[in-house]
């Protein structure tokens, strides 16, 4: 089975956690190698996925969205090997409100065709930033 978007029900939970303060996005991206458009137009899924960048991120900067870490696999040491992501990135948000203007943006939601044609799966996980810590345990909430 494959994730690309995310069910109605999901999304109003996401919602509904309405926290302040800023939301992480963990973005792990597995390309298509041919985009598969609806109108049959011809690209690779990284062109497709490149004009998603090209178009969405005006609205992303706009509502104050940034990149705050981005990674490129070298290799899976634990896990399936055949789990493998192309792109790799974590997004931050200012505020959950932030991330659903965008995804009510009519010039993002335009652009969504071209993720949808790019991506052959995906995983987008929600995360509460936190202070780094001095070692792998440190229990959320704890000083750093």
């Amino acid at each position: 089975m494959t994730h690309t978007s995310f069910t109605k029900e999901i999304f109003a939970e996401f919602r509904a956690n309405d926290r302040s303060g800023p939301i992480h996005m963990l973005n792990l991206i597995k390309l298509r190698a041919q985009a598969d458009y609806a109108d049959g137009r011809i690209a690779t899924g990284a062109e497709a996925y490149a004009a998603y960048g090209r178009e969405s991120t005006p609205v992303f900067q706009r509502l104050g969205g940034r990149i705050v870490w981005r990674g490129a696999r070298e290799l899976t040491l634990i896990g399936p090997q055949s789990e493998s992501w192309d792109i790799c990135f974590i997004a931050e948000y200012p505020s959950v409100e932030a991330f659903v203007e965008m995804v009510k943006d009519p010039v993002y939601r335009a652009a969504t065709e071209h993720r949808q044609a790019a991506v052959g799966d995906s995983r987008l996980v929600r995360l509460s930033p936190m202070a780094p810590g001095s070692n792998f345990a440190d229990p959320p909430g704890s000083a750093a």
